[in-house]
């Protein structure tokens, strides 16, 4: 399956390379990005990595003075982060990732004798007729009036203003599309509607014109070249803040970026002649992130938890428009300096929810506090913030009881008393606690499918007797089952497996865990150790009172033919439903995920050639795909 999607990946990659370098590109730039990262992942050597398009062939070829390889990139922060602590410069030079068409300009003794397209990185088309006509191509160069005897190759990047687009090319996808049409015409009409903006230079015949990065740009602006904005930061940290304000600013530019260019101050020829140079790296925008203003915060109440969500203006993150997220709890928001009227930068990465990443540093910004509830909505008691968490200490607070009734209902998988039936319960005082759940008799449950006449007519509900035997046969469960059932923060079903797999393996032991025992497991941190402890003591009366006679029988800890073992599933079953399949495994001692992570064992799809995140993550981590047929066997044992 792992070969064959990298053969696709070939493919398209080598599609849509020629489609861009004949003018015509298919998909965006962050598209394209994400098909080479994933051929990346899967095939770090694969000889398409390391080559660059071709141009088409209306035009003579010419060889480059200077390399046009394709560089390293970077999709986040994390990944600069990454790149960055191998690379610990004094200054990060961040200049502007142009998003046009590169070309290189070749010089003899200061006069223009070629203009060579980027090609296959090291041949070109030579389109010197078309870059003569375009803004910002130096026939000869000048300085302070004098010509100056450079010879060697300038790049840079041809481009068209959004204006120039809006007026002149609007039937053309983008600007970077109408400009890569335009400058290989072979009629060579409509190169001067065409912009060229230099970043690079080299010097072949052993003359020097400048000594580091910063005066190479500083050289190119005094001889009258359009030169790329440049910006020194201090550190990593710097940079990462400055391209969030880029990202947002960008939108204002007079033509299209796709991100940075980061490099180091020392001009350093043996890197840049590598075909994919190690000293710099393109930290690119993409679709997965975006700038946008901070409205409102809305807290959300899930149970006793109250939890802040970001309200902004929409946003498009990975083909979907966005326009809200989750801001976790009072401590993120504290640290992000988070407020009303912020620009504040939305990710949504992977299968991960958009949240809220970071603000855009901004003086002169009016911005107001976010406001804090300090009362319960439904019961009226002082919340409690502890940083980590905002939440009502009250735990006969009606919301929370409803909460943790519907939320039991759901892990237990009790499916005839759905969420209907349960509120109606409550709302009418019959149901006020878990236990109440297993109190109730099918009488007790009859005013809720038949109306008067028909229990006047001795009517039977085959409704009420439904859920009552759907209720006596949810009394066996798992230990883990149990405990996550009971709507404590922090921990749920697979949590609190992760601990019964620790040794935790009784209800006594998960009892009488104190905190620093908790946190000692894997995945448990001190805070969250010490709120489960909390809510473990909350409810320890009513799962003792529910164990201790014999309501619930816990099974015991370590059996199951798929003890041990963690299933996800993704596509269409033919069988059964996924909540059926599901409900088999955990029976079985079996675990189930809902993502693709590295601990998984068994990823169970009909459709092993789907191109899907999963299958794809699968493929990386080197996970098990199974079918539905080979599912079923495990369980034939």
């Amino acid at each position: 399956m792992v070969n064959n999607r990298i053969k696709e990946l070939e493919s398209l990659i080598t599609r849509y390379q020629k489609s861009y370098y004949d003018g015509e590109g298919e998909i965006s730039d962050a598209e394209f990005d994400k098909l080479w990262d994933e051929l990346k992942s899967l095939d770090p050597d694969n000889a398409i990595l390391h080559r660059v398009g071709a141009d088409s062939g209306n035009f003579a070829k010419v060889r480059h003075v200077m390399p046009m390889g394709s560089q390293e990139k970077a999709a986040d922060p994390e990944q600069f982060l990454a790149w960055a602590a191998k690379h610990d410069y004094d200054q990060y030079l961040v200049e502007y990732k142009l998003d046009g068409a590169s070309l290189e300009l070749q010089y003899e003794n200061g006069y223009l004798k070629r203009a060579v397209t980027r090609g296959d990185g090291t041949i070109g088309d030579d389109i010197t007729a078309n870059a003569r006509r375009m803004n910002g191509v130096a026939a000869a160069i000048l300085k302070d009036g004098q010509l100056l005897p450079f010879t060697g190759g300038i790049r840079g990047e041809v481009i068209m203003t959004h204006e120039v687009h809006k007026e002149h090319f609007a039937d053309k996808a983008n600007c970077r599309n109408a400009a890569n049409g335009l400058m290989k015409r072979k009629d060579g009409k409509g190169s001067e509607y065409l912009k060229l903006i230099v970043y690079d230079a080299l010097s072949t015949d052993g003359k020097s014109f400048f000594t580091n990065e910063e005066e190479k740009i500083r050289w190119l602006m005094d001889c009258g070249f359009n030169v790329v904005r440049l910006v020194i930061c201090k550190s990593p940290d710097r940079v990462i803040a400055y391209r969030a304000k880029v990202m947002e600013d960008r939108k204002n530019l007079e033509y299209d970026i796709d991100g940075l260019v980061i490099k180091e101050r020392v001009i350093n020829l043996a890197d840049a002649s590598r075909a994919r140079p190690d000293r710099q790296i393109a930290f690119k925008f993409s679709l997965e992130e975006a700038v946008t203003t901070l409205r409102q915060v809305e807290w959300s109440q899930s149970g006793a938890t109250y939890t802040p969500v970001a309200v902004f203006d929409e946003v498009e993150l990975n083909g979907t428009k966005v326009q809200r997220a989750s801001l976790a709890n009072p401590d993120t928001m504290r640290k992000l300096g988070v407020r009303i009227g912020s620009h504040v930068v939305v990710v949504k990465r992977g299968e991960i929810i958009p949240k809220i990443e970071s603000v855009v540093e901004e003086k002169n910004l009016e911005t107001f506090a976010i406001e804090y509830p300090d009362k319960c909505e439904t019961c009226g008691s002082d919340l409690v913030d502890e940083g980590s968490r905002l939440y009502c200490p009250n735990k006969k607070c009606p919301k929370r009881v409803l909460h943790q009734l519907l939320k039991y209902q759901q892990v237990v998988d009790i499916r005839d008393l759905g969420e209907t039936l349960i509120t109606s319960l409550f709302n009418d005082k019959r149901l006020q606690s878990v236990s109440d759940i297993y109190s109730l008799q099918e009488e007790d449950l009859v005013p809720y499918f038949l109306n008067e006449e028909s229990m006047e007519a001795d009517k039977k509900s085959l409704g009420a007797e439904k859920v009552y035997n759907s209720i006596q046969s949810h009394r066996r469960m798992k230990l883990a089952s149990f405990v996550g059932a009971f709507d404590i923060e922090g921990i749920g079903e697979t949590s609190a497996q992760k601990l019964v797999d620790a040794g935790f393996n009784s209800l006594e032991l998960l009892l009488n865990a104190n905190a620093d025992q908790i946190s000692s497991v894997y995945g448990f941190a001190d805070i969250m150790a010490k709120t489960i402890v909390e809510g473990l003591a909350e409810n320890a009366e009513e799962m003792r009172s529910l164990v201790d006679s014999g309501t619930i029988i816990l099974e015991s800890e370590g059996g199951g033919l798929l003890a041990g073992k963690s299933f996800c599933f993704t596509g269409e079953l033919v069988t059964m439903k996924r909540a059926d399949a599901e409900s088999l495994v955990k029976k079985n001692g079996g675990s189930i995920k809902s993502s693709v992570t590295k601990d998984l064992s068994y990823l169970v799809t009909n459709d092993r050639e789907s191109g899907s995140s999963k299958n794809v993550k699968a493929a990386k981590f080197g996970i098990p795909v199974i079918s539905e047929d080979e599912f079923l066997k495990l369980l034939e044992a």
